[in-house]
């Protein structure tokens, strides 16, 4: 019984000083993650929302653009940091931290599409007060189809840049995605988990091998801007991405992208994988979609090619 209960105690210290292992290293990465404060705040940069307050800006004169980063733990307004400047000149230009990412509150709770659209539709209310165009990225842009689609007289004109394949957002939640989310969640391995795919190195990763053409084009400070964004709000990023494994975030848009009649153009990198199959399947969807191709970018041209991108924005803006 003594032995029994030796080995109990002793499971116990050891149990208890994991925990506190992985409860340290966790507070470690975390903070050295944000320790160079690239996405800086203050208490006026926010918008007050129902579900948690979000990170904006408003800089020039103009009619309204509203620039919507990806969806991904480590993504933030800093993707249009090269453009907003050119682009103020002749608008006022809105960016935004989505709920999760960057700046804004990250909340332990599921996200899912249909959050994402109330939050714009609101933000488009309440902050711009007047309707807008939107250029978003990626993932978000199935956000702003679905938006437009329930609150057509909110939007303009619509820029999607590489945006998601349909047949990924035809996803829905099973029983492998459940568990993936799960995993995430779990208070102190999940945010160990978290930690470790988000880690710096495997986010010049991503830059190299999805989110740009030429690897040379992304500096430190840009790779330290999305590892920051990531990290913010002590690890909370988790439930984001757990939603993105469970395939919360996902809603097939086919209908929204039939049915609305904005002028829409998508611009694709020429990097970009399946890109020209994907404006394909947008375009059988709704022919009068326009499009093109840039050369030598992939993912995110606006931090690759600023400056050619901002030739497609003003042509698509007069």
């Amino acid at each position: 019984m003594k032995s029994t209960n030796k080995k109990l105690v002793t499971a116990s210290l050891l149990a208890g000083g994991t925990a506190t292992t992985i409860y340290l290293l966790n507070k470690i990465i975390a903070d050295s993650a944000i320790a160079k404060n690239i996405l800086y705040s203050t208490e006026n940069d926010y918008y007050k929302w129902r579900y948690g307050d979000i990170y904006y800006s408003q800089t020039g004169n103009g009619n309204p653009v509203l620039l919507i980063h990806d969806l991904t733990p480590s993504s933030s307004s800093y993707e249009w940091v090269k453009i907003v400047d050119d682009l103020s000149k002749s608008h006022t230009v809105y960016t935004i931290d989505l709920l999760g990412c960057g700046r804004s509150e990250k909340p332990a709770m599921t996200y899912t599409n249909f959050l994402y659209v109330q939050m714009i539709t609101d933000f488009i209310k309440e902050v711009i007060k007047s309707p807008t165009d939107i250029i978003a990225t990626g993932l978000s842009t199935s956000f702003v189809i679905t938006a437009c689609n329930s609150y057509n007289d909110l939007f303009k004109k619509i820029m999607l840049i590489n945006p998601e394949d349909p047949s990924v957002l035809n996803q829905i939640p099973g029983k492998c995605s459940k568990l993936r989310k799960k995993l995430l969640e779990l208070p102190l391995m999940g945010t160990m988990l978290y930690h470790t795919i988000n880690s710096r190195a495997n986010i010049e990763l991503q830059f190299t091998e999805s989110w740009l053409y030429n690897p040379f084009h992304i500096t430190n400070y840009d790779v330290d801007a999305y590892y920051e964004g990531s990290h913010r709000k002590k690890g909370n990023g988790k439930y984001l991405l757990s939603s993105i494994s469970g395939n919360y975030v996902y809603l097939n848009i086919s209908y929204a992208l039939k049915n609305i009649n904005n002028s829409l153009y998508i611009i694709g990198g020429d990097k970009q994988k399946y890109i020209r199959e994907t404006i394909e399947m947008y375009r059988s969807i709704n022919s009068s979609i326009e499009s093109v191709i840039l050369p030598k970018t992939a993912h995110l041209p606006q931090l690759e090619t600023p400056g050619e991108l901002m030739k497609q924005i003003k042509i698509f803006m007069e």
